[in-house]
Parts: C-alpha cells; sequence; structure tokens
C-alpha cells in the first residue's frame, strides 16, 4: 500500500473517530482521533498495516492530557502519530498493553507521572516513582507542587 491508500483506507474506516489530520511532510503525520478509537486504530495500523511501535508521549497542556502514540510503517517510510486528548480531571483511555507488550510500560510511566488511567493494563504497579509517593500527586503535571518539604529536587523528579 502507498502513503496515501493507508491515510484514505484510515479516513474510510475510521470516520467516526478521526477528529483531525494534519500531514506534516512526505514521512510524517499527525491524526488526532476520539479516545474511544485508539484500540481498534492501533491494531490496524499494528496488525494489519505492520507499523512498528516506536513510544507514547504524554502532555499537560492545562485544558487537557494529550498522548501521542507514534508508529512507523517502513515500507512506505511513514511516521503516524495518534493524538487523543484527554478530561484533564479524569483522564482515563483503554490500555494498548492487551494489544503489544511494547506499551506496558511507557503507559506505566505516564500512569505515574501524569496521571493517565488506562483501563485494562495488565500490570499497573509502580515503575519509577518511590513506595512512598503519595497517590494523586503527579510531577508532570502542570499544576504540580512539592509534597515534601524535605526534598531537595535538583535532578528531576
Amino acid at each position: 500500500m502507498t502513503r496515501e491508500e493507508v491515510l484514505q483506507e484510515l479516513q474510510t474506516r475510521y470516520r467516526g473517530e478521526i477528529v483531525e489530520i494534519q500531514d506534516k511532510s512526505p514521512a510524517r503525520v499527525y491524526i488526532e482521533i476520539q479516545p474511544r478509537g485508539i484500540r481498534e486504530i492501533v491494531n490496524y495500523l499494528f496488525r494489519d498495516r505492520g507499523a512498528r511501535f516506536n513510544i507514547a508521549s504524554g502532555l499537560d497542556t492545562r485544558t487537557h492530557i494529550e498522548i501521542l502514540y507514534h508508529f512507523t510503517i517502513e515500507e512506505i517510510n511513514l511516521l503516524i502519530s495518534l493524538r487523543v486528548k484527554l478530561d484533564r480531571d479524569r483522564p482515563e483511555i483503554a490500555s494498548l498493553a492487551p494489544c503489544f507488550e511494547a506499551a506496558n510500560w511507557i503507559e506505566r510511566e505516564i500512569h505515574e507521572l501524569l496521571g493517565v488511567a488506562f483501563s485494562g493494563h495488565p500490570d499497573p504497579r509502580r515503575l519509577l516513582l518511590p513506595e512512598d509517593w503519595p497517590e494523586g500527586v503527579f510531577p508532570l503535571r502542570q499544576d504540580y507542587r512539592e509534597w515534601d518539604p524535605q526534598a531537595i529536587r535538583d535532578r528531576g523528579v
């Protein structure tokens, strides 16, 4: 399949899930999707189109939590970034870990640092933060305030 055919098929198959497509360059496209369509679209990219999952990244924009899922279809040199915007007060989305193991650790990291709940995640235990870190305190949120008066945090979290 060509780049144009992949993008056309995505638009046709997932018309109700796609919010916007930003065609950045011949090798890169951003596709904003409804959170409810994440597993179906990812399964299409991963299983049907043979895309490789690169990484996911998260961001607090003050109005919403945004997650970007980055996939590469190598035979057509195309990087597809799926963008989902989540409610900042209750950020929740289906886990991709049941679809492919590579999503496991990055979802755990995004959960700890931004507070995103990944429903259906097979292993939600902590990955980075210490065991005494308080629940509901997310260090990469814009409104984060230091909770430990003894802490010296000059080297990250």
